[in-house]
């Protein structure tokens, strides 16, 4: 079996859906390789993955444009398909078995920081504290 394992970026927000009684979320991936090209960049691979059941429910939330993740892709393979301008392309696909995040949260203002700033509780303040009775309620300058 074909596995594919790295630190790769996300490409556009998850969304989640469900196929049957699973749900899923599926990913765009980008990982890059190979040498520089003379613009200094490296060539750029895509992957279109899925993450199924609750682990995909569960991290939805988190998995958006930008964030890079670790992954354990297998299943990998080529698929073809139809093009609106009635040519064929193919695409790289496979199934995520296991996802961590990694890095900080993107640097961006989409809908992923938007979302989680919405169901993130507003923090509590507390009042502040009365300083301790005792020697720190003395006048006294201490010259040292």
């Amino acid at each position: 079996m074909t596995q594919l394992v790295g630190v790769l970026r996300i490409g556009r927000d998850a969304e989640l859906r469900t196929a049957g009684q699973s749900s899923v979320i599926n990913l765009a991936l980008a990982y890059n390789y190979g040498k520089k090209e003379s613009g200094g960049d490296r060539p750029t691979q895509w992957i279109d993955a899925s993450l199924w059941g609750k682990r995909a429910e569960a991290l939805e939330q988190y998995l958006v444009k930008g964030q890079q993740v670790y992954a354990v892709i297998g299943d990998v393979h080529v698929e073809t398909y139809d093009k609106r301008d009635g040519g064929t392309a193919s695409k790289l696909v496979g199934v995520i078995s296991d996802i961590e995040l990694v890095g900080g949260r993107p640097q961006q203002s989409g809908g992923g920081e938007r979302r989680e700033r919405e169901e993130r509780p507003a923090p509590r303040r507390e009042a502040p504290k009365p300083a301790p009775s005792g020697f720190d309620d003395m006048d006294d300058d201490i010259p040292f």
